[in-house]
């Protein structure tokens, strides 16, 4: 007997394979309007980095830089399209990354943690839930992450006078495994799943708790002011928590390396975050925060948004 249909076509049960291409289509939506603040971001994130001093690569060619003069910069000195440079790489990221943190936190959350159809769920569960949903689907999703760093680093290598590392996606793949295998498209996915086990922390389950917490306890019902203001808190809280694995990441993917693909700047991410904190400071592991909040509160506000939209086309069960 062919499945039940809900009121937009979709099988009866919303099935997973859905759920992935719901997830992943409005994380590709909510990735290129919000891109250039994660452009900006990456190239904060490598300004006055001691440890590329120390080894003799010091960029005299572009002066320190705050947000503003930084995004203006670049459209200045590269081009108003060069602030979707990696844009492709980071859309594939979130069709992989999106689509699979999802579908997993649903799953851990009703059939491992059993939240059930129960209107309470404790807080620890949620936790839970969401930063080993956040990790499962960062690591399937750590390779394209890699590209997109590099790919964003170009036109400042080009203004230092650096001879380009990467031509495009499929170049990248190429360099990367040329050099270190396989292996090497994981380079710094250890930092990179941490970050993504926090952002997802202050993500998935801020946007849950607070959503259901609106909706037991406030006249708001399950409408677009609900999502928003889920939304604005999962992304302050997300990027409050995920800056800091955010700037080892980026130092660790963007680092140079050898024949054989070892890094030569950092020997892990814990190497790389005493490199930073002796050299920089504490605070440095916070240089980049403010595009990353003020990207991740609209990334989140689109993403959601879109996801309840279509999801309510589908005449489907809330998330």
């Amino acid at each position: 007997m062919p499945a039940e249909r809900g009121h937009g076509g979709f099988p009866e049960g919303w099935p997973r394979t859905s759920k992935f291409i719901l997830s992943a289509c409005a994380a590709s939506v909510a990735e290129l309007v919000t891109f250039p603040l994660d452009l900006t971001k990456t190239r904060l994130q490598i300004q006055g980095e001691a440890a590329l001093k120390r080894h003799g690569e010091v960029g005299s060619a572009v002066p320190y830089r705050g947000m503003v003069r930084t995004a203006t910069g670049i459209v200045q000195e590269e081009g108003l399209l060069k602030l979707w440079q990696g844009a492709t790489p980071a859309v594939y990221r979130h069709i992989v990354y999106s689509g699979v943190r999802m579908v997993a936190y649903e799953h851990i959350r009703d059939s491992v943690l059993g939240k059930g159809d129960g209107d309470t769920f404790p807080l620890w569960k949620s936790v839970v839930g969401g930063m080993t949903a956040g990790a499962i689907g960062q690591f399937f999703a750590s390779p394209t992450d890699l590209v997109k760093v590099q790919m964003q680093m170009e036109g400042k290598r080009r203004l230092e006078g650096k001879p380009p590392r990467v031509r495009g996606v499929y170049h990248a793949f190429v360099t990367i495994v040329s050099k270190g295998g396989i292996r090497g498209l994981w380079a710094g996915w250890v930092p990179n799943v941490q970050r993504a086990a926090l952002v997802n922390m202050g993500d998935l389950t801020t946007y849950d708790m607070v959503k259901h917490f609106l909706l037991r306890n406030t006249p708001i019902k399950d409408n677009s002011l609900c999502h928003t203001i889920s939304s604005i808190c999962s992304g302050v809280v997300a990027a409050t928590l995920g800056t800091p694995a955010d700037v080892i990441k980026t130092r660790i993917m963007n680092q140079p390396r050898d024949k054989h693909g070892r890094g030569l700047l950092y020997k892990s991410s814990t190497d790389c975050l005493i490199q930073a904190i002796r050299g920089e400071g504490f605070m440095s592991l916070y240089k980049g925060f403010m595009p990353t909040w003020m990207r991740m509160a609209p990334w989140s506000l689109v993403f959601w948004l879109t996801y309840e939209q279509i999801r309510r086309l589908g005449g489907v069960s809330s998330f």
